[in-house]
């Protein structure tokens, strides 16, 4: 059987799946002109929801690639989740204060995945960079130091056809064919359960069930319940290990298990499917010109709604580094930062999913209540985790690199990436860019950086003190890259972007 090669376009990057994850992924290759095809096995979004939540550093990104305001309508905030024992005391509580967060959104949202999904999907209608081809089952790489064969299916024809790219991404999922291919195993990070994943349509308004989360941590039979947009409802119900999963789907166990809260006749059942959440981090990100993301590099278990977020933060931290590296802004080994930078923190986040996964189950308590605080009511609290990069790129004076920045507004009334766009930005003291040599400034410039000083609007003065810094270089994804607390600090910040500014230019 003969393959039939694309010879007529060698694209920059190839992603290999178009769930949320590569969507963001080539939406925001395409902001930045590079060549993209994306590889996807199905014709349309998958039509059930399957992730429900996502944060405001998620919306960032979704503002990052001008699709917030569209987005946005579908969702709904979310006021926090509250866990509760057997007999409804309220064991901890997670808050969401409504109103603009830091990031410049509302902290928390719930979403109808297939609307997400067909906004992201049109939002690359957009690009003239960026190709989709639908029907398409990839079945092998073959990577030979200059860029990738991908070899795949046409399901529609049964054709066999191959393709060139510079660098392959892999958003296919926990079975990843591009992580088998790269021979990266998983680190099993050892939680794996059953689950029945129960989603409704409720045919009348049903106030009592609320509006927040609640974590149902009875020994019995662990539950959650969650508010969508709409009228859409979730349950996920534990499973026990003597259970039938064909069994626990049918409609006579569905309604069983759902009495305590619904009647058949209040909603209608969307779906009703056993799950078995995972916890697991890729030993390998990248091999060569193959990298992974999103749920080909980790499994999160549910219970922090954090596994769609942690893919589409590998997604906003790899599409600026793919960008550079094949604009020949910068070498092949920025993207070595990839796995260091992110591996982190997808697993700090998998790990404390599973300590509140204890305190659902009833089993490990005190592991997940060691996080918490009290308030003088008495009440255990947990405040949201902050993202942090690990190690990895850093310039300049490197001691604030890997935080991740606030969003203020501008003293226009915009938000800060707004003014910016999207790249990298240096954000610093009126006097300190005056006292910088006309080189350094030129330096800057000339790399495309935006530069913004307090005469911006007063909240950049209060990033800055808060950073304690006179300036921070602020990389596309939103990190710091850097910092500098004088002019000779500012001169080496604007040394490091040496190979993001065209050859002619030069820093003094």
């Amino acid at each position: 059987m003969s393959t039939l090669t694309d010879t007529d376009h060698i694209f920059d990057v190839a992603i290999v799946g178009l769930g949320p994850v590569g969507a963001c992924l080539a939406n925001l290759l395409g902001q930045k002109g590079v060549s993209t095809l994306v590889l996807e096995r199905e014709t349309n979004a998958y039509h059930l929801p399957r992730a429900v939540h996502f944060d405001d550093e998620v919306m960032r990104v979704f503002q990052a690639i001008g699709l917030a305001d569209e987005i946005e309508p579908t969702t709904r905030c979310n006021p926090g989740m509250r866990f509760v024992d057997a007999q409804g005391a309220l064991l901890l509580d997670w808050p969401r204060p409504p109103g603009e967060s830091p990031q410049g959104w509302q902290a928390s949202y719930r979403f109808h995945q297939p609307d997400l999904e067909r906004i992201l999907r049109a939002g690359l209608a957009r690009f003239p960079s960026v190709e989709v081809r639908t029907r398409c089952d990839v079945f092998a790489f073959t990577d030979d130091g200059a860029g990738v064969e991908v070899r795949y299916e046409e399901l529609g024809t049964g054709t066999p056809r191959a393709v060139r790219a510079r660098y392959v991404v892999g958003c296919d999922g926990g079975r990843s064919l591009v992580r088998r291919f790269m021979g990266s195993s998983l680190e099993d990070l050892g939680f794996h359960e059953r689950w029945l994943v129960l989603d409704v349509m409720l045919r009348r308004d049903k106030p009592e069930l609320g509006d927040h989360t609640i974590q149902y941590c009875d020994p019995a039979r662990p539950a959650t319940y969650v508010r969508g947009p709409g009228d859409r409802r979730r349950w996920e119900i534990t499973v026990h290990p003597h259970e039938d999963a064909a069994t626990m789907t049918t409609p006579r166990k569905v309604w069983e298990l759902l009495a305590p809260w619904l009647k058949p006749e209040e909603a209608e059942l969307e779906r009703a499917a056993v799950y078995t959440f995972h916890s697991a981090v890729a030993r390998q990100w990248r091999a060569g010109r193959l990298l992974v993301a999103g749920d080909a590099a980790h499994l999160t278990p549910p219970f922090m709604g954090q596994g769609m977020c942690s893919g589409v933060r590998d997604a906003a931290n790899l599409a600026w580094k793919l960008e550079a590296v094949v604009n020949g802004h910068a070498a092949d080994a920025l993207l070595d930062t990839y796995q260091s930078e992110r591996a982190p923190d997808a697993r700090a986040y998998i790990e404390t999913a599973m300590r509140l996964g204890g305190l659902i189950n009833t089993c490990n308590t005190e592991a997940a209540l060691a996080s918490a605080f009290r308030d003088e009511d008495g009440v255990a609290r947990l405040k949201s985790r902050v993202p942090q990069l690990g190690a990895g790129l850093a310039a300049g004076r490197a001691d604030r690199a890997g935080q991740r920045i606030p969003q203020p507004r501008l003293a226009d009334g915009r938000r800060l990436d707004e003014a910016v766009g999207y790249g990298f930005a240096l954000l610093v003291r009126e006097s300190l860019w005056r006292a910088a040599s006309e080189g350094v400034r030129r330096g800057f410039t000339e790399a495309g950086i935006a530069v913004l000083t307090e005469t911006d609007g007063p909240a950049l003065a209060a990033l800055l003190d808060e950073a304690d810094t006179s300036a921070l270089l602020v990389r596309p994804d939103r990190y710091v890259a850097g910092a500098a607390h004088d002019a000779a600090e500012l001169a080496a910040l604007s040394q490091a972007l040496a190979p993001y500014r065209p050859a002619h230019a030069s820093a003094a």
